[in-house]
């Protein structure tokens, strides 16, 4: 299960941080419940086609993580020297990536159920951390925080941190290094996991 976790979420997602007054606690609670109940009554349990489930999982991937935003966090100073054609290829295969790993990956969150432990403020502005745990099979139950931040009044899932890892930052520092060692910089990147995304 945790390895699970690692998984769906690496790509995904924000730096760690401590809530900002502005943000409604209980409404960011309510948003993560209805993300997790969504993505295990509505996809896992569901008695639909295989191809169903993949078309339900994308719509609920791009209805509640600001892709972009965390696109822009995990490219790091990359961000800053890409093209706009750059930009918007990373995205993109960025995005189809993760939606499949959720896809293939999220059947194993079958049976679990998410325990909310409230919320921690952050010091970056409109964002909130919401904590939960999911119970293991076997010692203690797995430490799950959602970044959450607000934009006009709407939630988005902006990084997870898994047994105080951040995935973001993870994801920032593996395609960091990447970028570096690769000759085609960016393209490479973007190559690597266009390829990945297809296997």
């Amino acid at each position: 299960m945790r390895k699970f976790l690692s998984l769906v979420f690496g790509a995904a997602l924000f730096a760690a941080g401590a809530a900002n007054a502005e943000v409604n606690a209980q409404k960011a609670e309510d948003f993560i419940k209805q993300v997790t109940t969504e993505g295990i009554e509505e996809i896992i349990n569901s008695d639909v086609s295989s191809e169903e489930k993949d078309a339900r999982f994308a719509k609920l991937f791009n209805e509640y993580l600001d892709l972009d935003f965390i696109g822009r966090f995990v490219l790091g100073r990359y961000w800053k020297t890409s093209t706009p054609k750059q930009r918007t290829a990373f995205i993109d295969v960025y995005r189809e990536m993760n939606i499949k790993t959720w896809s293939k990956r999220f059947d194993e969150f079958k049976g679990k159920t998410f325990i909310f432990k409230g919320t921690t403020a952050s010091n970056s502005a409109n964002q909130i951390f919401v904590n939960t745990e999911v119970p293991m099979e076997q010692g203690a139950p797995a430490k799950v925080v959602w970044r959450v931040k607000e934009t006009d009044g709407k939630f988005k899932v902006v990084d997870i941190i898994i047994e105080n890892v951040s995935l973001a930052i993870t994801a920032r520092n593996e395609y960091t290094a990447y970028i570096k060692k690769s000759p085609d910089g960016v393209d490479g990147l973007i190559a690597n996991l266009r390829q990945k995304s297809q296997q």
